[in-house]
């Protein structure tokens, strides 16, 4: 499984908290170790030129937008959104098998 994020997972001070540090936080709690694909660029900017990164056209060939977190599972179905993700990760808690994958 990978997660496409941002710049990070890091704590923010934004209310709620920050949308990419939440899914992989929800993730990690349910025993997910997914592999975190940066995707830098900032959402707010036009895809061209600022938000041409790979991870960035990944997100967009899965889901119609670059707008990250996306969580790609291992079959390739894609997640978008934060709290889908959290949703998600609450109803599909890891089996010991699934928790070798490692972060980039």
């Amino acid at each position: 499984m990978k997660l496409y994020i941002c710049w990070g997972t890091f704590k923010t001070p934004r209310p709620g908290g920050h949308p990419c540090a939440n899914a992989y936080r929800a993730l990690r709690s349910a025993g997910h170790n997914p592999q975190l694909v940066k995707s830098y660029g900032y959402v707010m900017l036009p895809d061209k030129p600022f938000n041409e990164t790979s991870g960035r056209r990944r997100a967009k060939e899965l889901t119609g937008s670059s707008m990250v977190p996306v969580l790609e599972l291992d079959d390739g179905t894609a997640i978008a959104d934060s709290k889908a993700i959290v949703d998600w990760a609450k109803q599909h808690p890891a089996s010991p098998e699934g928790l070798g994958a490692t972060n980039a």
